[in-house]
């Protein structure tokens, strides 16, 4: 089965939505987690114009017998071997089964579903050459719900995942189809298609340029989007449950530093706390909380800052042209230019730098988990239960978050500050940016349960307070997770309870409901 998380839909789910269009303009990162998430996808004539343009001029370049990297040379390190014209179908079929060797777990269908939107959108640019057969067949594939499988380890840019992408258009590798998992062969033969003859170049441009981490990023950005609200909403609870000084929220003080995530943020907790009898009753117990209580602006904030900018690069990956080589001009008036533009080094620096940004997010919660459950600072019962000794309540949950918040630590280091050289020293700087990208993914995971962990915990803390005197925002959260999680009374198995609370957190409609109660977007 698929990996888990990473914004996974089982296989019975998957259905397609609304249609969206690919032709003037490029799509942003939300576009393209639509498509991945089922929607279909069409290219204008504007698109299948600059395509067929492109091709045109391949076409015209095999003809002449002129040398140009990829289209009538070998590949990599073979850049100088030029082959004969009946040889470069043959090239594009084996530079996909040669390039077809990750290991691991698949891709889960989302996120496979993403790399291959943004690889039409890279073809769409007009600047690939590869043949309209090529993106014709692969728009099938999307549209007719038959996802590559394409193993998630293995590829120091791009190409193990792409070549992986690509088998099932020409009858090989595997794809889910209905929930099976089928040869390529038959999951064509499932929908009524059949497999594509490539041409000149095409195997190349398979296998090429930067979709498969643009499509990953664009997946990671939109949870790391809704965890950054709900870090908020749990945040909240917790200062609820923790008598928090609301000063550290007003919007003067705020303002003073004016990061536009740290005024979003601070917003926020005002919204969800507004109308908080409980809070207007303890202001002044102390002079100021922790700073994990009281920089919630600041750090979620900063976080924040970070995702809006991660999210300017890929869309500017996606608005980029990263085949190589690239074909500009006509049939009549042409340049074949190789360059560097699959290199990844701006997303492998936007994957690393997501990766500490969402790590952040976890690392404040833990701290929050952690004084919600000491009596010597909460108030409240030891561990959230009023009979402990006999019960250690939600003594061991800190546990769990802190354990996740360690492995971040790891997985927040940066991967693109590393580097190895392949094919005989023709590429020689690797960006890893898919491995970043995958990285990444890997945090957002612990985030999310340290997130629904948190969630638990303030929820339990709550139990010992007025649900009447809470904020608005903390009562419309509190009541949501009791419709699925009953308080604790005494010690009972509590894994199945995180286990349903991450489900809760990647509930749209559960955030759409909170916004509702506060009347305010998070």
């Amino acid at each position: 089965m698929p990996l888990r998380g990473h914004g996974t839909l089982p296989h019975s789910e998957f259905r397609m939505a609304a249609t969206l269009s690919l032709d003037a303009h490029p799509f942003g990162w939300r576009e393209l987690a639509q498509v991945a998430a089922g929607a279909r996808l069409e290219l204008g004539e504007d698109a299948w114009l600059r395509i067929r343009n492109a091709r045109a001029i391949v076409e015209r370049i095999v003809e002449r017998g002129e040398r140009a990297y990829g289209i009538t040379t070998g590949l990599g390190a073979l850049c100088n071997v030029v082959l004969a014209p009946d040889q470069l179908s043959k090239l594009s079929s084996n530079t996909l089964q040669s390039h077809a060797c990750g290991v691991g777990e698949p891709l889960s269908i989302p996120l496979t579903r993403a790399v291959l939107a943004a690889q039409l959108q890279n073809y769409a640019h007009g600047h690939s050459g590869v043949s309209p057969a090529v993106v014709e067949g692969l728009l099938a594939m999307l549209n007719h719900g038959i996802t590559p499988v394409v193993p998630a380890g293995g590829s120091v840019g791009y190409l193990t995942h792409m070549a992986h992408m690509a088998l099932p258009l020409i009858g090989l590798g595997e794809a889910w189809v209905d929930g099976e998992r089928l040869p390529g062969a038959a999951a064509l033969a499932r929908r009524g298609l059949k497999p594509v003859t490539l041409g000149a170049k095409d195997g190349l441009s398979l296998v090429n340029g930067t979709p498969c981490m643009t499509g990953l990023m664009a997946m990671a950005l939109a949870r790391a989007e809704r965890l950054a609200q709900w870090a908020d909403v749990v945040g909240a609870m917790s200062f609820e449950a923790l008598k928090g000084q609301w000063a550290a929220f007003d919007a003067e003080a705020l303002a003073a530093k004016p990061y536009p995530g740290a005024q979003q943020v601070g917003a926020n907790l005002r919204g969800l706390l507004a109308g908080s009898a409980n809070l207007a009753a303890h202001q002044g117990i102390r002079t100021q909380d922790a700073l994990s209580i009281r920089s919630m602006p600041q750090i979620h904030g900063a976080s924040r800052d970070q995702f809006a900018h991660i999210g300017r690069q890929v869309d500017i990956e996606l608005a980029s042209a990263t085949d190589n080589p690239q074909v500009f001009g006509t049939p009549d008036d042409y340049r074949v230019i190789s360059q560097a533009n699959p290199h990844g080094q701006s997303l492998a620096m936007a994957a690393d730098l997501l990766a500490i940004a969402l790590a952040e997010l976890a690392g404040v919660a833990e701290r929050r988990i952690d004084r919600l459950v000491n009596p010597l600072v909460s108030g409240l019962p030891p561990f959230l239960l009023e009979n402990s000794g006999v019960n250690s309540g939600l003594m061991i949950v800190q546990y769990v978050a802190a354990s996740l918040v360690a492995e971040n630590k790891v997985l927040a280091h940066p991967m693109v500050v590393d580097n190895f050289v392949t094919s005989a020293l023709q590429e020689d700087h690797l960006s890893l940016a898919t491995p970043a990208a995958l990285k990444a993914l890997k945090v957002l995971d612990n985030v999310e349960t340290v997130l629904a962990i948190e969630y638990l915990v303030a929820a339990q803390a709550l139990h010992f307070f007025d649900p009447a005197s809470l904020g608005g925002g903390s009562r419309a959260a509190l009541d949501a997770l009791r419709e699925r999680i009953p308080p604790y009374t005494e010690d009972r198995v509590v894994a199945p309870d995180i286990v349903t609370a991450v489900g809760l957190l990647h509930d749209p409609a559960l955030l759409k409901r909170i916004e509702t109660a506060i009347g305010m977007a998070l």
